[in-house]
């Protein structure tokens, strides 16, 4: 004897279910409200880094940039950057370009950068960038605010790892990331020469190191108030559900054990409850409900046995005769008389307008007329049950209907609808694979024709889409004799 199942009463369900709600809301509540202030702070950061990646852009001049390329890009130039950099000898590089005739200009640019860094706070950088398009690997620094040193201009960077494969001079909205900088946010903004040709892009870098921390220290002291909230609530819960439901529930529990019906039994021997539960509310209702119940069934048993047997023959005879009107009688799917309500209805609701997506499979068998002249009728009558079967394994979620010897329907709606293709093809193969096996009875190997349509918004009634599944039955019941010949 296998062991009895465990209780699970409606105390402990209770108190799950209060547990779980009050959790779920509170840490649901902080995670809401904690996902919609990182939202506000990453459309903030996000909008100020393009506002100053574009006023940045905007008081570049194109032109010079074009003119600095060019000479920071020469062999020469990145011989002498390297060496700069080893020694860190920025004087270096400001006499190759003064040397060149563009240091005044690359100097006010750069002092407009470092002030403009200086005056805004969370601006970790501002660069003026080379884009080297989006499949390099690489971009230029062209001018850095004052706090990077002079020879890391001409400096090749390697660029981001999200940014790669992107075109950054055209980007929908700043990027939000943890790289080589730490957490950042960060725009691109293109500058143009005097043509309209993008020469380089400015560079905006918002830090969030302190706010990515902030962040944590938020979640973290909104779950913690969050278990602490909840906590008090599940006390006063619990103790307020014990007091008005757990406890009632529980005596009323502990007398309905006692009840022991029989037609030779009074109330009190037959152990109708008596609790002393006044309570005008859900509780009182039950109390009552069940006591007059329990009455009721001392009172009327003998007449409700007479009665019960009596329903119970007039409901086997409607259940048959329903089964015989709704239900085929040899595959045990829906009757001729069963479909012709289903197209009536449909129909009706079609001219409503309340049908808009349905489909219709009609399936008749192969090979039905050899089986029963070769194997007889028992064979055949084995054969029609193992093609429906096959038909119901397919369309699990769609009624299937016989409409004739060996022909069936099966009405597609909702998620067979949606899968329908796939569902005929499997269909198809599972007969096909049925049929081209040779380790069982002729009667097992199990074929039919398949079609499949669907209403469209030209159709008015069903009858078209029945005309198009049969035209689609039969091309495929032409296929198979062609490719297998046919019994006459």
């Amino acid at each position: 004897m296998s062991a009895e199942r465990k209780r699970f009463s409606v105390k402990t369900k209770m108190y799950i279910f209060v547990v779980v709600t009050v959790l779920s809301v509170a840490v649901g509540t902080s995670l809401i409200s904690y996902s919609l202030s990182i939202d506000q702070l990453d459309h903030y950061y996000k909008q100020s880094a393009a506002d100053n990646a574009r006023n940045i852009a905007s008081s570049i001049d194109g032109d010079f940039i074009a003119e600095l390329i060019p000479i920071i890009k020469t062999d020469e130039y990145q011989w002498l950057r390297t060496r700069a950099e080893e020694e860190g000898n920025e004087q270096l590089i400001e006499d190759y370009l003064i040397e060149n005739g563009v240091w005044e200009q690359y100097e006010e640019m750069r002092s407009h950068i470092t002030d403009y860094v200086e005056n805004m706070d969370s601006i970790e950088r501002i660069a003026v960038v080379a884009h080297g398009g989006s499949n390099m690997d690489y971009d230029m620094y062209l001018v850095i605010d004052g706090k990077t040193p002079i020879y890391k201009t001409g400096f090749y960077e390697i660029r981001a790892l999200e940014m790669r494969g992107k075109d950054i001079t055209n980007l929908k909205e700043p990027v939000i990331s943890d790289g080589t900088w730490g957490w950042a946010c960060t725009d691109y903004k293109p500058v143009c020469d005097s043509h309209g040709n993008i020469v380089c892009v400015v560079e905006c870098d918002y830090g969030l190191e302190d706010v990515m921390t902030e962040r944590s220290s938020m979640l973290i002291s909104l779950l913690i108030g969050s278990v602490l909230f909840t906590t008090i609530i599940l006390g006063v819960a619990v103790w307020l559900i014990n007091g008005i439901l757990i406890k009632p529930i529980r005596a009323m529990t502990d007398e309905m054990k006692k009840f022991k019906p029989s037609e030779k039994n009074g109330y009190d021997s037959a152990g109708v409850m008596k609790l002393n539960i006044l309570s005008n509310d859900e509780i009182g209702d039950i109390y009552h409900g069940i006591r007059n119940m329990q009455k009721d069934i001392l009172d009327y048993l003998k007449a409700k046995t007479k009665a019960e047997n009596d329903i119970r023959n007039k409901n086997n005879r409607i259940g048959q005769l329903s089964n015989e009107t709704n239900m085929d009688p040899l595959t045990g799917v829906g009757s001729k008389s069963a479909y012709i309500k289903k197209i009536s209805e449909l129909n009706r609701k079609l001219a409503s307008r309340e049908l808009r997506e349905i489909a219709f499979i009609f399936i008749d068998m192969n090979n039905l007329k050899y089986i029963n002249d070769t194997f007889g009728h028992k064979a055949g009558d084995h054969y029609i049950k193992g093609c429906c079967d096959m038909v119901g394994n397919v369309f699990r979620n769609s009624p299937v209907y016989r409409i004739g010897g060996d022909e069936f329907v099966a009405i597609l709606t909702d998620e067979d609808y949606e899968d329908r293709q796939a569902l005929v093809e499997k269909l198809k193969s599972d007969y096909e694979e049925s049929y081209d096996r040779q380790d069982v009875e002729p009667w097992e190997r199990y074929s039919s024709a398949v079609g499949l349509a669907e209403l469209t918004s030209e159709d008015k009634t069903l009858e078209p889409v029945f005309k198009r599944a049969d035209k689609a039955m039969y091309e495929d019941k032409a296929l198979f004799k062609k490719n297998n010949g046919t019994y006459r």
